[in-house]
């Protein structure tokens, strides 16, 4: 017998004879009982690791909530005027509300129950056969209920995104409206392609092309951002927009939210490894890593350009990184999570400050140039990056390890991407296209002139974020 095993058995027969002498001094029983003992101690070892990832995962939802309220809402509301402010907030509020029902009456089926290679089916509509025991295929130590509520706060969170490209000028019934229908043929499709059971793209459960995507690259930012773009194209630019000058009426709300979102990413990024063990640790580590990059380099690109670096070139910066890192969070190195980074805030900050001027649309808040553009390039990125050292989610017959990315060998893994990046592409703009000409036909999208000029808190919601005279 190997000494080390050896060394191993005394000390265990002298942990259980100081911990529980009765026991240790009791005769042997029949060979029954020990393997009763060794049964009883694997349901108690495999209990507490569920315990330890479920208590890991309902923190995670919550901190995934708290990205959309109050980090999302308090980051787009204090970039639009004073006028703007709450039904700007209400927005993102109205999604937390919103999404949720839909998402417990038929989003979570068509998104993660079996079905095609491009939706899922119906079985688990109104939450049917989700209950406390795990599914297998998505997790072994998560009651279903856990894994079901965390992907609520993902696709509670993605269309609110899309708020800050027609921000100041969309009706709320629009918006309501167009969002749900958004929620059920843009992105449950895209997160069952890349997430669900039978997924085209699904690189853990053998997708025909397997898309890295560790907690949402495509299915969040790109198909927000994308569809941001699409929005601000068809609704048009805002009245006085560019002559009249539109500054964010409170940084300090902006800095606010900007910074509760960084710490809500932890659960967004870290929580998608669905378990407390170390493929959590490295993509928070990598989340955090690639969001200071980020945030440093747009700075210095603004810092160059204009002189002086700005609070809310910071926290946009910031929030180009994290957008960049989460399809590479669970996959990349740390030093490599700085790379994404550091490219991330200075291209972001390019394509807002320059490609936004030279083609000339609205995008209010900017979401396609961070989101949509942060999230395409942090997908092929991932690509690039990948290594099997961190998740070895490609395996041989035998099940040995085989590269992930570019820079393990695996140069296919870029073409991987792109076909999933293309994707999320025409599906978010063909989608988009119809839903926004099917809802402007029926309630109509954007608010009258006088409206807009009023502003939509008064318009929309019958109230004022600011009461200055009391």
């Amino acid at each position: 017998m190997h000494p080390r095993i050896v060394k191993l058995l005394l000390a265990l027969v002298l942990c259980t004879g100081s911990l529980f002498p009765a026991v240790a001094q009791t005769p042997a029983g029949p060979a029954g009982s020990t393997a009763d003992q060794l049964a009883k101690l694997q349901t108690q070892v495999a209990a507490a690791q569920s315990g330890a990832d479920n208590a890991w995962m309902l923190v995670s939802s919550a901190l995934v909530l708290m990205m959309t309220g109050p980090g999302l809402a308090l980051f787009y509301g204090g970039l639009v005027r004073k006028k703007n402010v709450l039904a700007t907030m209400m927005q993102s509020f109205a999604m937390m509300a919103i999404i949720t029902v839909l998402w417990a009456l038929v989003s979570y089926s068509l998104a993660f129950d079996s079905g095609t290679s491009f939706i899922g089916g119906l079985h688990h509509i109104f939450l049917r056969g989700v209950g406390l025991a795990p599914d297998a295929d998505y997790s072994t130590t998560l009651p279903l209920q856990t894994f079901m509520v965390y992907q609520l706060m993902f696709a509670i969170i993605t269309p609110a995104l899309i708020t800050g490209a027609f921000a100041e000028r969309m009706k709320f019934s629009a918006m309501a409206l167009f969002l749900i229908l958004w929620s059920i043929f843009v992105y449950s499709p895209m997160a069952h392609m890349v997430w669900g059971k039978g997924g085209l793209l699904n690189a853990s459960l053998g997708g025909r092309f397997p898309t890295l995507d560790f907690a949402g690259g495509t299915v969040v930012h790109v198909t927000s951002g994308v569809s941001a773009l699409v929005c601000a194209l068809y609704l048009g630019k805002r009245v006085g927009y560019p002559k009249e000058a539109m500054p964010p009426h409170s940084v300090v709300l902006s800095f606010i939210g900007a910074c509760l979102l960084w710490v809500g990413w932890f659960g967004f990024n870290a929580g998608s490894a669905l378990g407390s063990g170390p493929l959590a640790t490295s993509a928070f580590v990598n989340t955090h890593f690639g969001a200071a990059g980020a945030a440093l380099s747009w700075m210095l690109a603004e810092w160059i350009r204009s002189g002086k670096p700005s609070a809310l070139g910071g926290i946009s910066g910031a929030v180009a990184g994290l957008v960049a890192i989460t399809p590479a969070a669970g996959f990349v190195q740390p030093m490599s999570a700085i790379v994404i980074g550091l490219v991330a805030g200075a291209f972001c900050y390019f394509m807002v400050i320059k490609v936004k001027n030279w083609f000339g649309y609205d995008d209010s808040l900017d979401a396609f140039g961070v989101h949509g553009a942060g999230g395409t390039l942090g997908a092929v990125l991932t690509g690039l990056f990948a290594s099997s050292a961190i998740n070895p989610i490609f395996k041989d017959a035998k099940g040995n390890p085989l590269p992930s990315g570019a820079v393990d060998g695996n140069w296919h893994q870029v073409l991987n991407q792109l076909v999933g990046i293309g994707l999320a592409w025409i599906i978010s703009i063909v989608g988009t296209l119809i839903l926004l000409k099917l809802v402007d036909l029926t309630v109509g999208l954007r608010v009258s002139r006088d409206q807009e000029v009023e502003g939509l808190d008064l318009t929309q919601h019958g109230e004022e974020g600011y009461d200055f005279a009391s």
